[in-house]
């Protein structure tokens, strides 16, 4: 099978890896179901469907693809190789309201949207081990004050714990990706609340971040007064060096500040 650009496939080719990306999971026992974003050729997908303890489901957007694993995965039935763009999936069509654990050697073009999508449906996904572009999976998983650290890390260490396992080096897929990858895992946190206005949440992160450089009482200057972002020394700050904690602080003071109003 050759590669295709318009799906930013690289092949993983290394069975080690995939072995060792698909132990990495530790709550789809508990869970019961797991699901594979982009199999290709099913180098991971055979490891997961050697565990008899989860269902393992994938979803394939090209369809080349797709009669590839049918002909030569027969133990995987049907109705569990989902033809569609993970973009375009509803996992409610595939899983109701059950929980399922998200795992892939994910298309480097859409990897940061498949993390937009894992949030919105956080609900129902409490872990995702996934490969990534190393640049993305390092934005994920950095601390406030790094150089990478952006819009995904402030949002996806919010509501889950992120972690790096370990990096892979171009000559372990085919074609060769001109960088390096690494694979991470997110655990939701468990009974967690945002306690502030998330859809506010989001717009202060995305508006601070859009001028990453400039300090906040720059940036922040649509959700509070022009005295407050002069005289309060906090606004000196920059976005990379506040957490998530910190920006629940400040959506909080900007409702408040609503209703006084």
């Amino acid at each position: 099978m050759h590669a295709k650009k318009s799906y930013g496939q690289h092949f993983l080719k290394n069975d080690s890896i995939a072995a060792r990306i698909a132990d990495s999971l530790q709550l789809a026992a508990g869970v019961g179901r797991v699901l594979e974003i982009g199999p290709g050729t099913g180098m991971l997908t055979k490891h997961l469907l050697s565990h008899p303890e989860y269902t393992t489901y994938v979803v394939e957007a090209d369809r080349d693809m797709v009669e590839y694993l049918q002909k030569n995965y027969p133990e995987l039935p049907a109705e569990r190789l989902i033809f569609k763009d993970f973009l375009e999936f509803n996992p409610a069509d595939c899983f109701g309201s059950d929980e399922f654990c998200l795992i892939g050697n994910f298309p480097y073009n859409i990897s940061t949207q498949i993390l937009f999508k894992l949030l919105e449906y956080r609900e129902q996904i409490p872990e995702m081990v996934g490969m990534f572009q190393k640049e993305v999976a390092d934005r994920v998983v950095s601390a406030p004050g790094s150089k990478v650290y952006g819009i995904t890390s402030v949002l996806s260490q919010a509501f889950y714990k992120t972690e790096r396992l370990f990096t892979v080096e171009p000559g372990s897929f085919s074609p060769p990706p001109k960088v390096q990858s690494a694979v991470i895992r997110l655990t939701r946190k468990e009974n967690f609340t945002l306690d502030c206005d998330e859809k506010l949440f989001r717009q202060m992160v995305k508006t601070a971040f859009n001028q990453r450089r400039k300090m906040l009482r720059n940036t922040l200057k649509p959700f509070f007064p022009p005295e407050k972002l002069m005289q309060d020394p906090f606004f000196e700050k920059r976005p990379e060096t506040l957490g998530w904690e910190e920006y629940v602080r400040l959506v909080k003071e900007v409702k408040e500040g609503v209703s006084k109003g």
